[in-house]
């Protein structure tokens, strides 16, 4: 089997692919192709390929001094459990350019294990924390699951 690598040239990125599986997540259900695109742009984005097959995606949004959050980790259905979510999110720990930083953020529906052996936890005090959200966002989070 073709091993997997990891690359954050913007010019490997196989946007249609990425499109899909963001559009099919829970997260971003029915995302437009240019909001993919903008997010792409606006962060530090990871591919996954074996061979010319993108695999796997991930990316980072910091203001690269004190907070970064953690996006749209996703990978193919065909390579779960196999340690590749992980492997993606240490490449990104493992940078020099992210180590200072006070605080990396995720959010979460059923990785918690994963993020849990590489550092992360539930909100220290997350009565300091609030959201402001778009009318589609709240309406997709307060919808019954």
């Amino acid at each position: 089997m073709t091993e997997i690598v990891l690359s954050d040239d913007r010019s490997l990125l196989q946007i249609d692919t990425i499109h899909g599986w963001l559009a099919s997540s829970y997260w971003s259900p029915g995302i437009a192709r240019e909001t993919v695109e903008r997010a792409i742009a606006g962060s530090h984005a990871l591919g996954a390929y074996r061979g010319a097959t993108q695999v796997g995606f991930a990316r980072m949004i910091t203001d690269h001094a004190t907070f970064a959050w953690l996006a749209d980790v996703w990978v193919d259905e065909a390579g779960r459990g196999q340690g590749l979510g992980r492997r993606m999110v240490s490449w990104f720990l493992d940078r020099p350019d992210y180590a200072g930083l006070r605080r990396i953020a995720l959010g979460t529906l059923d990785a918690h294990g994963v993020y849990a052996k590489l550092g992360f936890h539930p909100l220290i005090r997350p009565e300091r924390f609030m959201e402001r959200l778009s009318a589609q966002a709240e309406a997709m989070l307060r919808a019954p699951q």
